[in-house]
């Protein structure tokens, strides 16, 4: 694209009407082409010229909406105002500590919702949709938001299209256009259309484009990028809709007094938080209006002790009391901790859409999980092939999915899986090196091979993988599903690779001709793709050496391909077919479940010929008609593929059994591979034998049983079904709603187009990175990048941190508030001389303990890693949430404890040792008279900032004692010192807390006339004392809930440690050979669990 001509060219594009141009023009007109795509350098250019492929919406990071966020919540606006009322009574000192309070806040809080920003943003180009392009002459994978006009652009089902394109080729191609035209069916496209320029085509019905953000339903196709960005037709909705996401509310159905009350909630909830954000921002938002009335009465409170006589002390003592009551730093930290996580799960593999996710994984009783590259490796080899009176073909000692060279290839002469495991009245021959073999035409007597070479081409052929080994690097390689791959390198294994008989050569791998078949023995005519509701796919040919046949090759699931078949070749030859009679089914079955066993997936293979005379007199129906197509099959054989289980597997659903988690198989496979791989996994019991039959049924069951229970039978069952075989899309939205009607909390995994409304309902969707169709990505709340069951089980145990982690900043927040605004009320009751009230903490003592101990420490304890415990307890409920009881009372109980620990110290100092001196006009500055009670109040100023700090290292674990965290540790005496080192952020901010106290206690001028304070020298011991007194109450008090708690708070365990020598068979509450009574057998199945 060198010449000046292109670029001319180019600059007209935009006012081409490209469905009016055939896909040929339309390669003309963009200066592309067909076969190679754009060069690099062409790219980069039209790539500057014509913008990214957004709609706009990702752009940079606002910092200015940033700073509004921060400075626009409830909280941060109650110390605003409290400062302007500081300042405005001109008590400048207050004033100024409040604005530092407020400046910390807001700057702590935009650094850190910036750096959230950068993060979810890193974490949004993880889960970026991606296009299959030909660009350079080869095909590549490239970020959607990287397409320019003129690339060539390869959409398969489950894709979301990713530009407008002019489509060039198609097989069976649907898109779904809802979100478009409003059409719910999907809609079929023809590249070959042409429409007349000069007639206005609805864009519905322009079949010969595809368009932006539409989904495929069916199929795949090559087309041509015409238009991209805000230039697309759903661009253009985009760009119309901009700005229409107003609070104000025109709604012409309401009155405009209900309009102007609506604009007005809109407006106040959204400056105060209660409707944006995360349900978790949005609960604390409203916790924050409720703690400003509390705070409110407070003031109100604080000047009615003082008879309404209000000076400026006590006005500036009434706001003090008042931020008391303001946990100011909840929403920096909560910001700060749901970043950290969602980075920290990013590098566990999992990558989260959704920020709710993050709250709701610490919920999670249910994972219902798919089987095929999930909980197995998704490289899969096939073991076994079958072909009916040939024998039994199996392949050993290949664990490489890709290189044909790899492993061994047997044949069992005549003999069936079933016949060979189950006949011992006769010795079975095993015919060793089965390839060189037949290549030699060296088997023994009475082998025919054509049985066999027939159901090759037919493997071959129904597949559309290709195998090939890298030129540069020697490496074999695959391209498409691994089923298809796993077929196809045992073909090529065999020396029959689908390019020998499409092309009668070795096929060039960077070769993308797909009407290259000059001397091929056979040229591809129609594909019918495999479709979740079928569960089969076909390939049409015709014979060039079989005077123009056509022949049908179809592969898929084996009950699927058997209602299909109408005969079966005995001698391997269709001049030999008899009828496939239900007694041929039943033997088919019996291998079918023998195969199955082993877990190996079994698929079916069929075929069907056409003399040319038949493919003319049929016509169009021969490559359209798929249900004509697919009928009247003869039955060829059976392969058995075996998906190994990914290692962790095992351990991860042990672990999820351990933490209360019920895991669930729903799977498309069939019932035998699905339980023998369930059983190898631990999802299944092996001794099923031992439970009652009812149990056992409930536990394994087809999609077709469980969707013809209704609501009420599935309600009814014993157990909801641990494994569902041969699972539709609709089966599973299903099993999430049972679940739901049992009030349990689910996760669901999913990778097609067809999983989307089961990941939508689930409280948790989750995609897979790897196989993962765009549709499912988008309908999901988190993204496994390694597709790896294993990673949930991260997702959960990150989940659970963060959701602790939570709570102890928030249980250490509120106890500081309880303790402040306890001592600071109970201190209006100490009386001076003028009949007014000695402040027992001045305000900027209580500003400063606010500064200190909360941000950084709260931030700190954000930080925290997992209790050693933390996937031993149960989850927890989603309804209760973040506030439990448990969690009411610590805040009461520790902040009772520290207001008296500090009122003890303030009163140890003031009538121990000053006899009750509180002077006169102590509130304002110092005089002689004020000596003991500026003394009292740095001792409680030291004993409420060391309390208060100290409560940060107790509530890391909110039972365990803080010398005992670790209960497992080889080194018990010194392993608190580890604990509190492993997080330096919570152990700095501790000590700067605890030193900062003593600067200005004894630097002039702050102490007392800032502080109104003195430095002391034997109330240092006082202090210290009530602080270790507060520390060992509430190791007392922690001692007492582990008294307490000691039979609660830990999963319903399946499986006790081995080592312990007390296995519990997961499942031996349904199980009739433990030493349950009959009663509690009876109660026990009576009982609904969710297994």
């Amino acid at each position: 694209m060198k010449s000046e001509d292109a670029s001319t060219k180019l600059l007209e594009y935009e006012d081409v009407e490209f469905h009016s141009l055939s896909f040929a023009a339309t390669a003309d007109t963009l200066c592309t082409d067909l076969g190679k795509g754009l060069q690099n350098d062409e790219v980069d250019r039209r790539l500057q010229k014509y913008g990214e492929n957004t709609l706009g919406d990702e752009g940079g990071i606002d910092f200015l909406s940033i700073l509004l966020h921060q400075i626009c919540n409830a909280m941060i606006m109650v110390l605003f105002i409290s400062m302007i009322i500081a300042l405005a009574i001109r008590d400048w000192i207050s004033g100024g500590v409040i604005g530092f309070v407020v400046f910390i806040n807001v700057a702590i809080g935009s650094y850190q919702e910036y750096k959230a920003s950068e993060t979810m943003n890193s974490l949004r180009s993880l889960s970026t949709p991606e296009a299959n392009v030909v660009r350079n002459g080869s095909e590549e994978t490239v970020e959607s938001r990287l397409l320019v006009p003129g690339d060539i652009v390869v959409c398969k089902a489950g894709d979301t299209v990713p530009a407008d394109i002019r489509l060039v080729r198609c097989l069976n191609f649907e898109t779904d256009e809802a979100m478009l035209t409003g059409e719910s069916l999907p809609i079929a496209k023809d590249p070959l259309e042409v429409y007349p320029a000069n007639e206005d085509i609805p864009v519905g019905d322009r079949h010969n484009l595809a368009f932006s953000s539409s989904t495929v339903s069916k199929g795949r196709a090559v087309g041509i990028v015409v238009r991209t960005g805000l230039k697309t037709e759903i661009g253009q909705i985009a760009q119309s809709l901009k700005g229409q996401n107003s609070l104000i509310s025109k709604d012409p159905s309401l009155s405009f007094s209900k309009n102007m009350l609506r604009t007005f909630l809109n407006t106040a909830g959204s400056f105060l938080g209660t409707n944006v954000g995360t349900p978790l921002h949005r609960k604390l938002s409203k916790l924050a209006i409720y703690l400003f009335f509390i705070a409110v009465l407070f003031a109100i409170v604080v000047m009615a002790t003082q008879k309404y006589h209000v000076t400026r002390d006590v006005a500036i003592y009434a706001i003090c009391v008042a931020l008391s009551m303001i946990p100011s730093s909840l929403v920096v930290v909560l910001t700060i901790t749901m970043s950290v996580g969602a980075k920290i799960m990013a590098g566990k593999n999992v990558v989260v859409r959704k920020l709710d996710s993050l709250e709701a994984l610490g919920a999670i009783t249910d994972v219902c999980s798919d089987k095929t590259g999930t909980l197995t490796q998704g490289k899969m080899i096939l073991k076994q092939a079958w072909i009916p009176s040939f024998g039994t073909v199996t392949v050993s000692n290949s664990n490489h999915p890709y290189d044909p060279t790899i492993g061994e290839v047997s044949l069992i002469p005549k003999f069936s899986p079933y016949q060979y495991t189950h006949d011992s009245s006769e010795d079975v021959g095993i015919l060793q090196d089965f390839k060189a073999r037949l290549s030699q035409n060296a088997l023994p007597d009475g082998i025919n091979p054509v049985g066999f070479n027939n159901w090759l081409e037919t493997a071959t052929l129904a597949n559309i993988a290709t195998v090939f080994q890298d030129k540069g690097s020697g490496e074999w390689r695959a391209n498409g599903d691994p089923t298809e791959i796993a077929i196809q390198v045992f073909t090529t294994r065999m020396g029959l690779p689908r390019d020998d008989l499409t092309t009668g050569a070795k096929q060039d791998s960077n070769s993308h001709d797909a009407n290259d078949t000059v001397g091929s023995k056979f040229e591809h005519l129609a594909e019918f793709p495999f479709d979740s509701g079928v569960k089969r796919m076909s390939s049409v040919y015709v014979n060039h050496h079989a005077e123009g046949q056509r022949h049908v090759f179809t592969k898929g699931a084996f009950e699927r391909i058997l209602e299909s078949c109408s005969s079966w070749w005995p001698n391997g030859v269709e001049t030999d077919a008899q009828p496939l009679t239900e007694a041929d089914k039943s033997s088919i079955m019996q291998n079918v479940e023998v195969m199955s066993a082993d877990g190996l997936r079994v698929l079916a293979f069929a075929t069907k010929t056409f003399s040319e005379d038949e493919a003319e007199e049929l016509g169009d129906r021969i490559i359209k008609d798929r249900t004509f197509v697919e009928s009247g099959l003869a039955f060829q054989g059976l392969v058995g593929i075996y998906d190994p289980p990914r290692p962790e597997s095992a351990g991860a659903v042990k672990k999820f059994h351990q933490a209360g988690i019920n895991v669930h198989m729903l799977t498309g496979d069939f019932p035998g591979t699905a339980k023998a791989i369930a059983q190898e996994v631990g999802i299944l019991p092996h001794n099923l034998y031992h439970f009652p039959q009812d149990v056992v049924e409930s536990m394994v069951m087809t999609a077709t049983q469980f969707d013809k229970l209704s609501n009420e039978e599935i309600d009814s069952l014993v157990v909801l079904p641990l494994v569902i075989a041969r699972c539709h899309p609709n089966t599973k939205v299903r099993m999430i709603e049972a679940l739901h009607r049992r009030q349990k909390f689910c996760a669901m995994t999913g990778d097609g187009v067809n999983d989307s409304p089961s990941l939508k309902i689930a409280n948790v969707g989750i995609a897979m990175g790897i196989n993962g169709s765009d549709v499912a990505k988008d309908a999901s709340d988190i993204v496994l990048s390694d597709d790896n069951f294993a990673s949930i089980l991260n997702a959960v145990e990150e989940g659970r941190r963060m959701s602790d982690n939570i709570q102890k900043f928030v249980l250490q927040l509120l106890a500081e508030n309880v303790a402040q605004a306890l001592y600071l009320m109970i201190g209006l009751c100490f009386i001076d001389k003028d009949g007014l009230s000695v402040f027992a903490l001045s305000p900027v003592e209580v500003l400063w303990v606010i500064v200190v101990t909360s941000c950084f420490p709260a931030m700190g304890l954000g930080l925290e890693k997992s209790s050693p415990d933390i996937m031993k307890k149960p989850p927890k409920s989603s309804k209760v949430g973040l506030f439990t009881l448990e969690m009411a009372i610590d805040m009461l109980v520790y902040g009772t404890w520290i207001g008296a620990c500090c009122l003890g110290c303030f009163v140890a100092v003031v009538y121990g040792k000053g006899n009750g001196e509180l002077g006169f006009n102590c509130n304002n500055s110092y005089n002689e008279s004020c000596h003991y009670v500026f003394r009292g109040r740095t001792a409680a100023f030291a004993t409420m900032t060391w309390c208060a700090l100290i409560l940060a290292w107790e509530v890391i674990d909110m039972r365990r004692s803080f010398f005992k965290m670790q209960p497992e540790t080889d080194t018990p005496w010194t392993q608190w010192i580890k604990d509190i080192w492993s997080n330096q952020f919570l152990f700095w901010s501790v000590i700067f807390g605890f030193v900062s106290v003593f600067p200005v206690a004894y630097i002039p001028v702050i102490n007392d006339k800032v502080f109104l304070h003195k430095g002391v020298t034997y109330e240092w011991g006082l202090a210290i004392a009530f602080s270790l007194v507060f520390w060992a109450g509430a190791e007392v008090y922690k001692y007492g809930k582990r008294h307490y708690y000691r039979n609660q708070g830990i999963a319903q365990n399946p499986e006790e440690d081995l080592e312990k020598k007390s296995f519990q068979d997961p499942f031996g509450k349904y199980n009739t050979n433990s030493s349950m009574t009959i009663n509690n057998l009876s109660e026990g199945i009576s009982r609904k669990g969710s297994y």
